[in-house]
């Protein structure tokens, strides 16, 4: 991805870009459901590299599977770009966990962007303390084998309600993920970066005691010079 764009993305809120895709007409983009496994303080960027789960069949689904070099859920972290979020359809199902600490720390290893499953995590308080950005919906201590099968690579998927393309670039911050389609993650960036600006202008104010009135969302010519004026004064 352009990595201006990258740079853009990792200080602007999930909140904020949701809004600057319901504009759009997007308004089933966050992956709904899924949280950091620990809060990392800073964003996940990245495009998306996806896994897709099915509903397990018991004859094909033993632990000697686990052998087989080329199981997807094996090939997903061993070919998962760098720099790429690997996002995995689970189902919705945290009933058994899309992966654990051992793989995801592979994937680490191999410089991957970040993790999201909309399933969950075995291992999960390692995973946390991981140096890589991780969110899913629960811990889950049994192996994705009992309930999943990982039967697809890099095809569109559905995770967390939120439709995701091969390429599409998630952002996820301290609260949630968001996808936007490639196609317009620059122009996005760019929006997102201004109404970032004025939000936190905006915050600045109602902390002096200011009226959300004409204030949020701008309405009235005054709060316009005076942000303009504050950007100035902070370089914004």
């Amino acid at each position: 991805m352009n990595e201006e764009t990258r740079q853009k993305l990792m200080g602007v809120s999930v909140a904020t870009l949701a809004t600057a895709l319901y504009k759009r007409g997007l308004r089933n983009q966050v992956i709904q459901g899924v949280h950091p496994v620990a809060r990392k303080g800073k964003n996940m960027v990245g495009p998306a590299f996806t896994l897709r789960y099915m509903p397990a069949r018991e004859d094909r689904n033993q632990l000697s599977e686990f052998r087989n070099p080329e199981h997807p859920q094996r090939v997903a972290i061993e070919t998962c770009p760098e720099g790429h979020v690997l996002v995995m359809d689970s189902r919705k199902s945290a009933t058994a966990a899309s992966a654990g600490d051992i793989l995801i720390t592979r994937l680490m290893m191999r410089g991957g962007g970040g993790v999201v499953t909309d399933g969950g995590f075995r291992d999960a308080a390692t995973i946390g303390d991981l140096d890589i950005p991780a969110y899913h919906t629960r811990p889950s201590s049994p192996t994705n084998l009992t309930t999943n099968e990982a039967i697809e690579l890099n095809c569109p998927i559905g995770c967390g309600d939120a439709p995701v393309f091969p390429g599409d670039i998630i952002v996820g911050d301290d609260d949630c993920v968001i996808v936007i389609p490639a196609h317009i993650a620059d122009e996005v960036a760019d929006e997102a970066i201004e109404m970032t600006a004025y939000e936190d202008f905006v915050v600045e104010r109602v902390k002096q005691g200011e009226s959300i009135i004409g204030l949020y969302p701008c309405t009235k010519d005054a709060h316009q010079k005076n942000f303009q004026e504050w950007r100035r004064k902070n370089d914004r």
